[in-house]
């Protein structure tokens, strides 16, 4: 028997529907829903277990897959099985955890697992802006404790109008590409990418997704009403003892605001909160620590929290002694690396990146081969988060998700200001070498750097910034330049970056409810201030990008010629291509460009005699003579009824210069009036209709004698 299933319908401004239904598929999960738009289905899951964890945490999974099926297409490479995941997938499973997690009550810490699908792909649905409804929408299917719903949109401007929820075409002529995580009341998350817009155009692009997500999320609760909300379960929360947490704080609240004041290093610091703790644990006996030391050190972390945000809303002073609109010290270096094609050290506080370019022809592009998007990229960023960089020891595990997050954002910020006619394939890596708070932006401005030093022309210096946030009732403090601590302790992560004329990628989380505008309104004019002063300094160290690549840098010179001539320079099994690339040293990638039907042939080296060398044999391979056109020829070989001559232009093309052109008079021998190694002028007259070979002339430059 067909189960019954309910749906409900979401109506977007210019018509296309959103369609969620549940009831038929995957009915063992705690909530499960299928989400439509078009062809595109994404079926989202939502399953928690019925006991807690061990752990002091809420041990969440979101999960989010692209099958190759649901596009008709085989995944690519050895193996035909899906693997891990791609990072675009890591990306999407970020942009919904980040909205999700805060939601879940402080002391639920069972084990669960939101997992979300594509199963069928249309090429005019981006199917990532479509998972932040699905899974909550099958978390509000299920009973499941979570505080409220939420929804994300991705918004476009395209020919200055607002869309929710883009084509790849229309977001191909957007200036602005912003996803948007909410709430019916408040923004939680923002992450996107723009072409240097204004604060107040951010701020146009996120009310106007907010106001979609309300429509959405409106849906989601008509949805669980007409199927039968469920009852939120019962689940053991965490031991409370009030009498214990005001004996904690009165002991040590005083002691902590007083280290917060003293404006001292992270390390510092670090140790003196541990001798508070550890004073406060001496007066305890051994009996009592045993009992409780889960809620000691609970408490004591809040005392700690509470002391470090009374003191920047009270007296607006910092842990490490800044006002709230202070940045760090910073100092950079470019040129670090003397064999890297381009490097630049950033240092702001204790935040340190090292990045470096490398370039490269078409054939080191990022390829991408997903079910939904397939390409390639001729600009990528890798970020690396290597434990020494806080100071500690753990296991290595290959790349994080919060290392392609990351490299994502800081990738994002740079790629607007790549120019468009750059001809290599452009590798940023940024090394974080010391972290106390955003060493993502701190690897924006490194990059910026390491362009510029590497001779990449970029359109201008972009620079990073990360802007915190503390709260309480009606008092509120925007904080610059934030400390890992205060991102910890504090309300938002609000980072932005971009150049003297706008704003490039943003990313937000916001950790309260009901962010007013007005806070966030301050925050990005906060951080425009600081973004200038940061980037003031980056231009001081390298203001402008080198005029050429480095010495031992490849060079990359970029030549058209017509697809007839690919295979003359490929040759028979590629033999002269080779040859050509051992003598000259080279590499030389040949590309067809469909919409001009003519072949791009890159040739990267370090030798600018090499570099001649292939240009030369190219001009020879693509010469073509003109009609009427006078060129110089040398004689190459002697024959009895003429000699053959190469053009001295275009070594390798050769042409008979036959007895009868040689001279007005009758030439009996053709050593009579050339020999081997002779250079000559030749008029050339195209292809003889008799003979269909190519006709030049020595006679037809010289004076006719008058006839007698």
């Amino acid at each position: 028997m067909i189960p019954k299933t309910f749906t409900q319908e979401i109506r977007l401004e210019d018509g296309r529907t959103i369609t969620l239904e549940t009831g038929k598929l995957a009915k063992q999960a705690d909530g499960s829903v299928v989400v439509k738009m078009g062809d595109c289905m994404l079926l989202a899951t939502a399953v928690s277990a019925r006991k807690a964890s061990p752990v002091d945490f809420l041990p969440l999974t979101v999960d989010y897959r692209e099958k190759f099926a649901a596009a008709g297409r085989f995944p690519g490479g050895f193996f035909k099985r899906e693997a891990r995941p791609s990072d675009q997938e890591v990306l999407t499973m970020r942009l919904v955890d980040r909205v999700l997690r805060p939601l879940f009550p402080k002391d639920y810490h069972a084990e669960t697992q939101v997992m979300i699908q594509l199963m069928s792909h249309d090429d005019t649905v981006m199917p990532d802006a479509l998972a932040g409804l699905a899974a909550s929408t099958a978390i509000q299917l299920s009973d499941i404790p979570f505080e409220y719903p939420i929804s994300e949109v991705r918004v476009a401007r395209v020919d200055g109008m607002f869309v929710i929820n883009p084509s790849k075409e229309q977001l191909a002529e957007s200036d602005i590409d912003i996803m948007i995580g909410a709430s019916q009341d408040s923004v939680a998350m923002v992450e996107g990418e723009f072409d240097e817009i204004s604060e107040e155009e951010m701020l146009d692009a996120i009310s106007f997704g907010h106001e979609a997500i309300k429509d959405q999320i409106k849906a989601q609760i008509a949805l669980a009403e007409a199927f039968g909300k469920k009852e939120t379960r019962t689940y053991e929360e965490e031991d409370q003892d009030e009498a214990l947490e005001k004996t904690i704080h009165e002991k040590t609240y005083d002691a902590y605001y007083e280290i917060a004041k003293q404006g001292l290093s992270k390390a510092e610091r670090s140790e003196k909160f541990s001798e508070i703790k550890e004073n406060y644990l001496a007066s305890l006996t051994e009996e009592e620590i045993n009992e409780k030391s889960d809620l000691i050190g609970r408490y004591l972390s809040g005392a700690q929290k509470k002391a470090v945000r009374d003191l920047v809303l009270s007296e607006g002073i910092r842990l490490d002694g800044r006002k709230t609109t202070d940045i760090r010290p910073i100092w950079c270096e470019v040129d670090y690396l003397p064999s890297t094609h381009g490097s630049a050290l950033f240092t702001r506080g204790e935040t340190q990146a090292l990045a470096t370019t490398t370039l490269g022809t078409s054939r080191e592009a990022n390829v991408i081969d997903l079910p939904t998007d397939q390409g390639e990229e001729n600009f990528y960023l890798h970020y690396n988060f290597p434990p020494f960089s806080t100071g500690e020891a753990r296991p290595l595990r290959g790349t994080s998700r919060r290392e392609v997050g990351h490299g994502n954002l800081a990738q994002r910020a740079l790629k607007k200001v790549l120019p468009d006619n750059c001809p290599y394939t452009v590798r940023v890596v940024s090394e974080v070498l010391e972290s106390n708070g955003s060493s993502s932006m701190a690897t924006v401005c490194a990059g910026t750097m390491a362009l510029m030093d590497a001779g990449v022309r970029i359109t201008k210096p972009v620079s990073g910034i990360a802007m915190g946030l503390i709260t309480e009732g009606e008092r509120f403090a925007v904080l610059s330049d934030i400390l890992g601590d205060e991102d910890h302790l504090g309300d938002m992560d609000f980072k932005v970056t971009g150049t003297a004329d706008g704003i490039t990628a943003c990313q937000m989380d916001i950790k309260i409810k009901g962010l007013r505008f007005d806070i966030m309104t301050q925050a990005l004019n906060q951080a425009r201030d600081g973004r200038l002063h940061i980037l003031k300094h980056l231009t001081d160290t390298i203001a402008t990008p080198n005029e050429d690549v480095k010495a031992h840098a490849p060079k990359m010179i970029n030549r058209r010629i017509a697809n007839d001539f690919i295979g003359a320079l490929i040759g028979p099994g590629g033999k002269v291509i080779q040859e050509l690339q051992k003598e000259s040293g080279c590499t030389i990638v040949i590309n067809e460009d469909p919409v001009t039907e003519e072949g791009i042939v890159e040739i990267l080296g370090t030798s600018p005699e090499g570099i001649a060398m292939v240009e030369a044999k190219i001009d020879s391979i693509t010469f073509k003579p003109k009609v009427g056109n006078t060129y110089e020829v040398k004689v190459i070989k002697m024959l009895d009824f003429g000699a053959v001559v190469e053009y001295t232009e275009a070594p390798g093309n050769e042409v008979l210069l036959h007895v009868s052109e040689l001279a007005w008079e009758r030439t009996e021998n053709v050593s009579d009036v050339v020999n081997m190694g002779d250079i000559l002028q030749v008029k050339y007259f195209g292809v003889d209709s008799r003979t269909r070979k190519e006709k030049v002339s020595r006679k037809a430059l010289l004076p006719r004698p008058e006839k007698k």
